[in-house]
């Protein structure tokens, strides 16, 4: 068990050792996509409930 242990800890670590992680401006960048990504879909959630809740009004 404990070997198994051990190859499991050696296989991350040489995974780990071929990531490439981002550059801060590649971080910020992508950073910037998803909040706005994420603002225009609220905005359009909220715009389509606002629809719908009025249109469900005017039936009722």
């Amino acid at each position: 068990m404990k070997e198994k242990i051990v190859n499991f800890v050696n296989d991350v670590v040489k995974e780990m050792k071929k990531v490439t992680w981002p550059t801060r401006e590649e971080l910020k960048e992508s950073t910037s996509v998803v909040i706005i990504v994420c603002l225009v879909l609220a905005a359009f959630t909220y715009i389509v409930d606002m629809a719908v809740n009025k249109i469900l009004q005017g039936i009722f």
